[in-house]
């Protein structure tokens, strides 16, 4: 179906969030005739309309949707918190429906180029750092998707000589069908979502579709030392790109001691030294080689690139520098919401850390992540729906100063008890926020008030 064939056909919009409302907007647009519906009871009708451009010809439906209105769709709107194998989406399926998610809408609606980024950890600092450097050499750029501004709302205004930057989750991409970026990137592939996805094969597949559409004349960039993308590259339709922070590469970028490497058609070049970055952690280091790699391959030139890199800042909630009270670091990787990022958030400690983790169960497992705390960890302080799990695991591998709090202010707490002069405090939870807090970022800005809340010692 295209887009064009839209107009006047009604369109099903299933969920209410930002992702939903900025689909409707779009199809709007376009001409359709959407139908707003969120299976949420306890919503209120007048609460949606608010987020709705004023005159939508949107209808709203809540709690239970009529089943005569079911066969009058001719197209599904997904918003990614749905999961795609109910018995509800099947229905559609089964009826020859087409069920689309907003990064397939927009990407149809939308102009210029995309480049689309993916990866269980990385994703929202490497598309924050790509975005900058791509506005440092166009003019009009675009940064959406994940990260919180949805692509159907920036699509609509997208021109010739736009430059959309995606970042795109696997939620996202469980729904696209024609989507084909101009570069994509797979950051790399760990566990995560497994409650949703239920395999690794069906989460890594969800990553792959990322360059599913593309061919032989496209890019996609791929982390050379993850088993699930280095397999992938043997398969992917683009040209890949490698990138490597363990090993020196025939082709690709590639951290050597201090010191990031570009090999390309027989030559070796010299990139730059990791210490001229703001940026800390391994993590970063690889983050910062796929962001060259995507807007070199946009055809950025690399004294611009690095202009940029020079000088990006570490972005809110990801292992977040605050403040040094009494002596002590205090960091903030909320955005740590699984084992895999959270080693990296340990992984850049430097000194004695008193860890705050738990939260949301996610059905993953913590053995790796526990087992990194080694010679770093001094007090774990768990919260959250998995704090006894994480708490067992964590004796099995030895960790003997573990304290389970009932609230995250109360672990705040004993991290200042427990942190001395010359330590570090780091939020980096392993788990989703979700019931506790909303979402990660205001578990992440509580912990900052909680910081600069706290007294210097006379």
């Amino acid at each position: 179906m295209d887009i064009v064939e839209l107009k006047g056909k009604r369109v099903l919009v299933v969920g209410s969030g930002i992702s939903g409302t900025g689909a409707v907007k779009a199809l709007c647009s376009v001409g359709a005739e959407p139908v707003l519906f969120d299976a949420n009871e306890q919503l209120k009708k007048e609460d949606v309309e608010a987020r709705l451009l004023p005159g939508s010809r949107a209808q709203i439906v809540l709690g239970t949707l009529p089943q005569e209105m079911c066969r009058e769709i001719s197209l599904v709107i997904l918003s990614p918190g749905v999961p795609t194998d109910t018995q509800f989406v099947e229905t559609f399926r089964t009826a020859g429906i087409p069920v689309w998610g907003e990064i397939e809408l927009a990407y149809r609606i939308g102009k210029g180029r995309v480049i689309g980024i993916t990866g269980t950890n990385g994703k929202t600092t490497t598309t924050s750092l790509v975005g900058e450097i791509m506005a440092a050499h166009c003019s009009d750029v675009d940064v959406v998707g994940n990260i919180g501004n949805p692509y159907t709302l920036t699509a609509l205004d997208a021109g010739a000589d736009t430059v959309t930057v995606a970042e795109i989750s696997s939620f996202q991409l469980e729904t696209v069908a024609s989507f084909r970026p101009d570069v994509s990137a797979i950051l790399n592939i760990t566990p995560d979502h497994l409650n949703r996805h239920h395999t690794m094969e069906n989460y890594a597949a969800a990553k792959e579709a990322i360059a599913a559409g593309q061919s032989g004349e496209q890019v996609c960039v791929l982390n050379y030392e993850n088993s699930y993308t280095r397999a992938f590259g043997d398969r992917c339709p683009a040209r890949v790109v490698w990138f490597s922070g363990k090993r020196r590469l025939q082709e690709g970028f590639y951290q050597e001691g201090e010191e990031i490497w570009q090999a390309a058609d027989g030559k070796v070049t010299h990139v730059m030294n990791i210490h001229d970055m703001n940026l800390v952690g391994e993590c970063n280091v690889e983050n910062v080689m796929a962001a060259i790699a995507i807007t070199q391959a946009m055809g950025v030139p690399m004294e611009t690139i690095l202009a940029v890199v020079r000088q990006f800042k570490a972005v809110e909630h990801r292992i977040e520098f605050v403040a040094t009270k009494n002596g002590v670091d205090y960091y903030n990787d909320s955005k740590g919401t699984n084992p895999d990022a959270a080693i990296q958030g340990i992984r850049a400690m430097c000194k004695p850390t008193v860890l705050i983790g738990g939260g949301y169960d996610k059905e993953s497992e913590y053995d790796e992540w526990i087992e990194a705390f080694a010679g770093k960890v001094k007090c774990l302080v768990l919260i959250g729906q998995t704090r006894e799990k994480i708490a067992a695991c964590a004796q099995r591998h030895g960790v003997e100063n573990i304290v389970l709090a009932d609230s995250f202010e109360e672990a705040f707490a004993v991290c200042v008890r427990e942190a001395e002069s010359g330590d570090a405090v780091l939020l980096s939870p392993a788990c989703a926020s979700w019931g506790m807090f909303p979402n990660y970022e205001v578990r992440g800005r509580i912990f900052k008030d909680l910081v600069n809340q706290l007294e210097e010692s006379v």
